[in-house]
């Protein structure tokens, strides 16, 4: 089992960045596929970004342009660069690895 811990969140307002960090224990992740899932209220939990192994990535559409995910094999962590954040961007941010193991959120609150 991978043991992700999250870190990075808070409030930010309309238009600004924040850089989300997944520090991974008890494996070595860069033969994973790594993952960005986010929850807002009300709403299911959506999958926003993903890097496979060899570093290939993936976003949600409404993402795109604005958000990117990288990986750093020697600390065991990825990373969430999110850019022109909007309102609907809030909700809590949730790393995953190899679509198994979760890690326990972080908010990420997007107002003015």
């Amino acid at each position: 089992q991978v043991q992700l811990v999250e870190s990075g969140g808070g409030l930010v307002q309309p238009g600004g960045s924040l850089r989300l960090a997944c520090a991974a224990s008890g494996s070595i992740i860069s033969i994973y596929t790594m993952a960005w899932y986010r929850q807002a209220p009300g709403k299911q939990r959506e999958l926003v970004a993903y890097i496979r192994s060899g570093g290939s990535t993936s976003y949600a559409d409404s993402v795109k342009g604005r958000f990117t995910i990288s990986r750093d094999n020697a600390k065991n962590t990825v990373f969430l660069q999110m850019n022109s954040l909007k309102p609907e961007d809030t909700g809590v941010y949730y790393c995953n690895a190899r679509w198994v193991d979760w890690g326990q959120g972080i908010q990420v609150t997007v107002s003015s």
